[in-house]
C-alpha cells in the first residue's frame, strides 16, 4: 500500500529540445545498474540542486550534459515516478547556441559514481524516427509521440 503522506525524495528536470529537423536525447549504453533496460534513450536533465528553479536545473542541466544553451519555452509534462519516488518536470527549450556534443557534466569524466552508468551518448534523432527508439520514461514517450508534431 502506498504511504500517502510519503515525502517525494527528488524532483528531476529535462529538457526537449528540438535540433536539426529532430530532437536531442542522450542515449545510454552498456547500462550495468539497470537489469530492465541496458540500452535507451532518454530526454536530457537530471536533479535540482540547491535553490534552483525547475527552469535554471533545466538550463544547467542542458549545458551541462550537451555543451549548448537553451532558453524553456513552456513546462510540458509533470509525472511522479513511484519507482525513484522523485517528481519529474519536462520542459519545451529552445536551442539558443553552443556546439552539440561537447558537454562536461560528471557523467563524461569518469566520476565513479557513474563506473556503472554506461556510456552517455548525446544523439539528435530524426523527428520521424523517434517512435522507433527505447525513449524513458514511456509514459512521457507516449505523450511526446502524440504531440510530436506541434513542436
Amino acid at each position: 500500500m502506498e504511504d500517502s503522506n510519503k515525502k517525494i525524495e527528488r524532483t528531476r528536470v529535462a529538457g526537449i529540445v528540438p535540433m536539426e529537423g529532430g530532437f536531442a536525447f542522450m542515449h545510454r549504453k552498456d547500462v550495468i545498474k539497470r537489469k530492465d533496460y541496458q540500452e535507451y534513450y532518454t530526454f536530457p536533465g537530471g536533479g535540482l540542486e540547491n535553490g534552483e528553479t525547475p527552469e535554471q536545473g533545466v538550463i544547467r542541466e542542458i549545458k551541462e550534459e550537451f555543451g549548448i544553451d537553451v532558453k524553456v519555452v513552456r513546462k510540458l509534462y509533470e509525472i511522479y515516478s513511484q519507482k525513484f519516488n522523485q517528481r519529474e518536470l519536462f520542459f519545451l527549450c529552445e536551442y539558443l547556441g553552443g556546439e552539440f556534443g561537447t558537454g562536461t557534466g560528471a557523467e563524461f569524466n569518469n566520476d565513479p559514481k557513474y563506473a556503472n552508468c554506461g556510456k552517455y551518448i548525446p544523439e539528435i534523432v530524426k523527428k520521424e524516427d523517434v517512435q522507433d527508439i527505447l525513449l524513458l520514461p514511456t509514459e512521457v514517450r507516449d505523450l511526446f509521440i502524440k504531440d510530436i508534431e506541434s513542436f
